[in-house]
């Protein structure tokens, strides 16, 4: 529990720090998928701002793909937009990398070092819900403030 308020802690200064106001809602659900996500928050699932991470092969750098959830990235335009071949990252790498675990990834919050795209397709919502560091904490952005909250690069990443 300490942990994951810890890592709460962390996307709501990273928040702060970027002059975002969204308020941290903390459910009972698990929101560990975008399926799962969108039912507790009774929206679309593809407002529901996934964030997954993949491992740069040239040099085992972090690179982050925010995208809707009703989406798949793309593994050849994520390459494309990251400089080199991509590939998913494991729970072990996610965690280290990032300091979140695989269903509570945030898009904000983690360390620098890798490179951070959200895909251009999200930009269709007004209002997009991304976790907070939990499986059962969520944050609700505009895609472009949560684009530069994130210092993401907005391009066309999905299939």
């Amino acid at each position: 529990m300490k942990r994951r308020a810890e890592r709460i802690a962390r996307v709501e200064s990273a928040l702060r720090a970027a002059g975002l106001t969204a308020e941290i809602r903390r459910l009972t659900q698990n929101t560990a998928t975008a399926a799962l996500a969108a039912a507790a928050l009774e929206c679309e699932v593809g407002q529901i701002a996934k964030t997954l991470v993949f491992r740069r092969v040239s040099d085992d750098a972090p690179v982050v793909a925010i995208l809707s959830g009703a989406n798949r990235a793309s593994t050849e335009k994520l390459a494309a937009a990251a400089g080199g071949e991509v590939r998913k990252a494991d729970a072990e790498f996610v965690k280290e990398k990032c300091g979140f675990e695989i269903g509570g990834m945030s898009p904000v919050g983690f360390p620098s070092g890798g490179m951070v795209f959200l895909d251009a397709g999200l930009r269709k919502f007004n209002l997009v819900w991304a976790a907070a560091g939990s499986a059962h904490a969520v944050f609700p952005a505009s895609p472009d403030d949560l684009a530069r909250a994130a210092g993401a690069t907005v391009a066309d990443i999905a299939e």
